[in-house]
């Protein structure tokens, strides 16, 4: 080995060897070990009986229940339905098309305008989440005092309970409006990374706000839109820390990593079934799995991580 190929060997193993190592020991030692978990009796104590398959015969011999008028066999499928519902209304309603607008919005305003209205927009994202979901509670109160009843009266209207009538609703608006910021963060990137001279032709040809918009700014925005998607989409399979800040083990909003939790590590009735948890995580790794490989191809991110065909120097 020359003294140059060595010398990239140790810089790649510098900059490479924390990242591999972070990778190693937080996302694949964890995923090996929940595969084994899930094919085990162990339950309240990590002692381990019998390697079995009993955990993935529990997930289909539930009670049927109901989602949204329809009834479905057992926990697992109504949790596998509700965390589709989920991630799709979540996705597609704030962290992509409402993220998309706040951007247009904002980076149509000045500067100054602009900037203060995205600093107020991500003060939800860096305040603590036990505050975040404190405030969520108090809008969706179900007294006179909560802030959405207090509207709803002014206009005299009956007031509401969403956390019974609508937990489906309120879990996908509040981690919507604090998911949206991330999209906005970087797709005002990305409109503001677009060269100035294509507005400066579009506008001394004649054309509007909305044609900039259609014809040089959307297509320019393909490629974070897809990262956004693709990303977010993953991100909602697995979360479920605003839902149980706002909702608690309830079963109206219990998605598959809620199942998951709650069986496991959520203090209660029913919890301590690590091998029970672990089944039901193992199948979600899979769904992501599955999701990100569909997503990839759907969204052709092959092409934006390929080489470029020119180098500037």
């Amino acid at each position: 080995m020359t003294p140059s190929n060595t010398r990239q060997a140790t810089n790649a193993l510098l900059f490479l060897g924390p990242a591999c190592l972070f990778l190693v020991c937080l996302l694949l030692i964890p995923i090996i070990v929940d595969l084994v978990v899930a094919f085990t009796d162990m339950s309240q104590t990590v002692r381990v009986g019998e390697f079995t398959t009993d955990q993935f015969g529990k997930l289909v011999k539930a009670n049927p229940e109901a989602l949204l008028g329809f009834e479905l066999r057992g926990s697992f499928y109504r949790a596998l339905s509700l965390s589709a519902v989920y991630v799709v209304c979540t996705l597609a309603i704030f962290n992509v098309t409402f993220a998309l607008i706040l951007a247009l919005t904002t980076t149509a305003l000045p500067d100054w305008l602009g900037g203060l209205y995205r600093a107020i927009w991500l003060m939800p994202r860096m305040a603590p989440s036990v505050v975040y979901g404190l405030l969520w509670l108090w809008v969706v109160d179900p007294t006179d005092r909560g802030l959405l009843n207090q509207i709803l009266l002014a206009f005299g209207l009956d007031p509401i309970n969403m956390k019974l009538d609508a937990p489906v609703t309120l879990i996908v608006f509040a981690n919507g409006f604090i998911g949206a910021s991330l999209g906005m963060l970087i797709l005002t990137s990305s409109i503001r990374s677009i060269p100035q001279h294509l507005f400066y032709a579009a506008r001394a040809d004649g054309a509007g706000s909305l044609s900039i918009t259609r014809h040089i700014v959307l297509p320019a925005l393909r490629w974070p839109l897809s990262y956004i998607t693709v990303f977010q989409s993953l991100s909602l399979l697995v979360s479920f820390e605003y839902i149980f800040l706002i909702m608690g083990p309830a079963r109206s909003t219990m998605t598959m990593s809620m199942l998951a939790y709650t069986k496991t590590l959520a203090p209660g009735i029913g919890s301590g079934q690590y091998a029970y948890g672990a089944a039901i995580t193992l199948i979600l790794i899979g769904i992501g799995m599955v999701s990100a490989l569909l997503l990839y191809r759907l969204t052709n991110m092959k092409r934006l991580l390929t080489r470029p065909r020119i180098e500037v120097q």
